[in-house]
């Protein structure tokens, strides 16, 4: 009988088991392939949006752990990948879902969604004591394995992973050439440095008028000039910001240019670390789509979706008077926005395109569309 089954059922008989850096050991089954795969492990709070989660290349060299309890009822479908393959290292759940709910020939099961890009997660554990252990405990090195079970060789492994902290990763997942996307004849160009671009950011760019150039990380402003933008987009991405000399010196050239910037998570961090502001490594970061946000200016409130673990210290900005704290995240009072304050340049902490996340910061493509309309008249 069991020759009749999909593959995954196989799969998900298997045993796997994830080790943590600081030893504590979790047992449950297998899902995707088998294998063995490492990264720093972390968690995400949103109840839908899996496979966007998986494809952001900020995920990139992470372990992703569903707080949701049940995990690929939905299936995946091509059209709501954030990039070209998922990005996420591997993959923890509570309870995966063989079956999915959605019909047309364009859905799979998460199944062979994970088996296309070969990821290895794990299965039937409690994420609910894994989440509140790396809260309590802090985000950490990890290893799933569902080859080798013998836990105290997979602790040494996981001992021989570098730190998140230092490391830096956009150049992994940044595009290799630089590519156009929207309507070349539309009245506004922007120029997009791509340290971990997710598709949507260039969907919000493109519905608003805006003809983007999406560059390599390791691209020159003057091949960025040669695209005569109107103003620049600096993208969301994975790693340490502080380990991306070369990307702070071309955005501080960039902002010096003068055109509207506009910055998304890693890109406001190298926006910050540009105009000599500091970063830090989090605790266990902000990941997911429900984070509370306070616009400073407007005095309003928005519900945004977030996914980082590096943030603009607070301190740095003191007895800055040239750089204006924007926004705010209410859970712990973090910096969440930031803007120069005698040229068009913003950027904020979290993810206003959200995919997965509500709508609620989509203004901020509308403010950034109009430092450049504002631009283009100055300069005309």
């Amino acid at each position: 009988m069991l020759l009749h089954y999909p593959l995954f059922y196989f799969c998900t008989m298997n045993k796997a088991v994830l080790v943590l850096e600081d030893g504590t050991v979790f047992n449950g089954n297998a899902i995707g392939v088998v294998g063995t795969t490492t990264g720093e492990i972390c968690f995400n709070t949103g109840m839908t949006g899996y496979q966007e989660i998986y494809t952001d290349p900020s995920y990139f060299g992470q372990i992703m752990v569903n707080a949701s309890v049940h995990i690929g009822n939905y299936g995946t479908k091509e059209s709501e990948n954030e990039s070209d393959s998922i990005k996420i290292a591997g993959l923890v759940v509570r309870n995966f879902s063989d079956y999915f709910s959605r019909y047309g020939d364009d859905i799979e099961s998460l199944q062979a969604f994970l088996e296309q890009d070969a990821i290895v997660g794990i299965s039937n554990i409690d994420t609910r004591a894994l989440v509140r252990h790396i809260r309590d405990k802090g985000a950490m090195n990890a290893i799933i394995s569902s080859e080798e079970f013998d836990t105290d060789i997979l602790h040494k492994r996981v001992k021989e992973i570098p730190s998140m902290a230092g490391l830096e990763l956009a150049s992994k997942v940044s595009t290799k050439e630089a590519y156009e996307k929207g309507d070349s004849t539309s009245p506004y160009r922007v120029a997009l440095l791509d340290i971990g671009v997710k598709r949507n950011i260039v969907r919000c760019l493109n519905e608003r008028g805006a003809y983007v150039k999406v560059f390599p990380m390791d691209t020159t402003l003057d091949e960025m000039m040669a695209f005569k933008p109107d103003g620049f987009m600096l993208s969301n991405g994975p790693g340490d910001p502080s380990a991306m000399n070369n990307t702070v010196d071309l955005v501080k050239e960039i902002i010096d240019t003068g055109l509207p910037v506009f910055g998304i998570c890693l890109g406001h961090q190298v926006l910050a670390l540009s105009q000599g502001l500091k970063t830090k490594k989090m605790h266990n970061g902000h990941r997911g789509i429900n984070h509370p946000v306070k616009n400073l200016q407007s005095g309003r409130c928005e519900v945004t979706s977030q996914n980082h673990g590096f943030v603009v210290d607070m301190f740095s900005l003191e007895d800055r008077s040239d750089i204006e704290l924007t926004h705010i995240h209410l859970n712990d009072d973090t910096v969440a926005g930031i803007k120069l304050k005698t040229k068009p340049v913003f950027s904020v902490q979290y993810h206003p395109e959200a995919s997965p996340g509500p709508e609620d910061s989509r203004y901020l493509f509308d403010q950034f569309i109009e430092n450049i309309k504002e631009s283009k008249l100055k300069l005309a």
